[in-house]
């Protein structure tokens, strides 16, 4: 009964590769077993597993070595593929219902040590500065190398209120300890508001602002209510930022995508076969009633996130603005095994509208902005000027002009050494360059929309008028 177990369960733990293994392994032709090799492997991996537990110098804990075993084989075949425990799977569905206990940091396998895919918004991991692409190398003081991506899970999980140490390693290459505190995340994913230029008057428009932390199981709803409140507000068009957006539900980034568009396509995934193929298309009606939409993205932007951005782009629904990103163009989904455990496996690889794979290439934004600090070095009003003259002609049409609360061009948001922490959101939001070009980029779309609205009814008047002059024989004399 054990070794019929073992061979229809068991698999291979194998060691982590380099990226350029990966590649190179990846160019090369599968080369397939037969059946009788693959009875045959199996049977050597039962022996090896009861030689092992037989002769280990310490007491084998054989659950851990099947679980090892099974995770192993899965983590050969990508980054992404896993084996849930039932503990790892129930986990895994509390987190998709939008409440879960740990850091709110999203994670992945990367050359033996565990990479971040970014932060979810207002979480102990984002609280501590912990950012899309950090290493984290040690977590209390135990290395990563040894460990699967769910045990790096596990250990950074754990009672809310009580702390985790995690060595992470930035782009600087320095290595920092951080001790976070373990707390319930709640996920909302959609937050909403209507911003203005920084620095504007109150009669500049105003403007959508829409942020989506990950695409989860209520993400559509709160999309579909936030666009209907916004609409009430009369604001001229839409801010999209997905940055830091690791993914999520591929239904709901479909949703998403569907509430922007009014016709095409939205994403293609592709299986193991060539006829394996499903399209989703957008359905009619677009919340936004065509206004323009500028989508922003960064490095931490992944998977749904990339979904959403390469739809509108390819169907020139929206600009897509800030810098490359993450590159995961591949579809996972979990099978039940029937006794309360499931294999997390890579199913697919969707394409956007136009056919491109974002699998290790990402979406290219249409504009690159990439995330960067802002000086005023002028003041808005300039003490030279044609007004400084001397007899000057006054404008007699001109409205009086609304001084600027503050002539500083030295302020709060102009000082690098001010912490993040302390400066209110709509600080923040005048510090967030990306943003702030986002905003401008907005403004200047609508304005091009309606030139060519107006443009449009221009003609349509003037040959609105040449129908009424050749059915009136009255105008038609007086040309004569």
């Amino acid at each position: 009964m054990l070794k019929k177990f073992l061979i229809c369960a068991m698999l291979a733990i194998v060691p982590v590769v380099s990226n350029a293994a990966n590649k190179q392994k990846a160019d090369e032709p599968v080369v397939h077993l037969t059946d009788e090799e693959i009875y045959t492997e199996l049977q050597k991996l039962a022996l090896v597993f009861e030689t092992a537990r037989d002769n280990f110098v310490e007491e084998a804990d054989e659950k851990k070595m099947l679980e090892a075993a099974m995770n192993g084989m899965l983590a050969e075949l990508d980054p992404h593929s896993s084996y849930l425990n039932a503990d790892d799977f129930k986990d895994f569905n509390d987190k998709t219902q939008g409440e879960f206990g740990g850091l709110g940091i999203q994670i992945t396998s990367d050359r033996g040590a565990i990479r971040v895919i970014s932060p979810i918004d207002d979480t102990p991991a984002y609280k501590a500065g912990i950012k899309a692409g950090d290493y984290i190398t040690k977590i209390d003081d135990e290395q990563v190398f040894d460990m699967t991506l769910n045990q790096a899970v596990k250990k950074m999980k754990g009672r809310p209120g009580t702390r985790v140490k995690l060595t992470v390693i930035g782009e600087d290459n320095e290595p920092r300890t951080l001790t976070l505190k373990r707390d319930i995340i709640k996920v909302k994913s959609v937050k909403f508001r209507e911003l203005q230029l920084a620095d504007s008057d109150e009669d500049s428009p105003k403007i959508g602002y829409i942020r989506i932390s990950e695409f989860g199981a209520t993400t559509v709803k709160e999309l579909t209510d936030a666009v209907k409140k916004l609409e009430k507000s009369g604001v001229v068009g839409y801010v999209l930022d997905v940055r830091n957006n690791p993914g999520g539900y591929l239904t709901a980034a479909i949703g998403v995508s569907d509430t922007f568009l009014d016709s095409g396509e939205i994403v293609s995934t592709r299986g193991k076969e060539k006829t394996d193929i499903e399209r989703n298309f957008a359905t009619a009606g677009d919340l936004t009633n065509g206004k323009p939409i500028v989508v922003l993205i960064n490095h931490g932007s992944a998977s749904a996130s990339e979904i959403v951005a390469g739809a509108l782009q390819d169907n020139a629904r929206a600009l897509v603005m800030g810098s490359q990103s993450f590159g995961k163009g591949s579809v996972q989904q979990q099978k039940p095994l029937g006794d309360g455990t499931a294999i997390h496996i890579t199913i697919a690889r969707y394409f956007t509208p136009s056919g491109r794979s974002i699998q290790n290439e990402g979406i290219t934004p249409d504009v690159e902005v990439l995330q960067s600090r802002v000086k005023v070095l002028e003041k808005r009003d300039s003490d030279y000027s044609e007004a400084s003259f001397k007899n000057s002609l006054k404008n007699e049409d001109a409205k009086k002009s609304k001084k600027s609360k503050s002539t500083d061009t030295k302020s709060k948001n102009d000082d690098d050494d001010v912490d993040e922490k302390d400066l209110t959101e709509s600080e923040k939001d005048a510090r967030d360059y990306q943003l702030q070009r986002g905003l401008s980029m907005v403004i200047a779309m609508t304005k091009m929309q309606m030139t060519a609205d107006d443009r449009r009814a221009a003609v349509d008047a003037e040959n609105a008028e040449k129908e009424r002059a050749k059915s009136d024989p009255k105008k038609k004399d007086i040309k004569k």
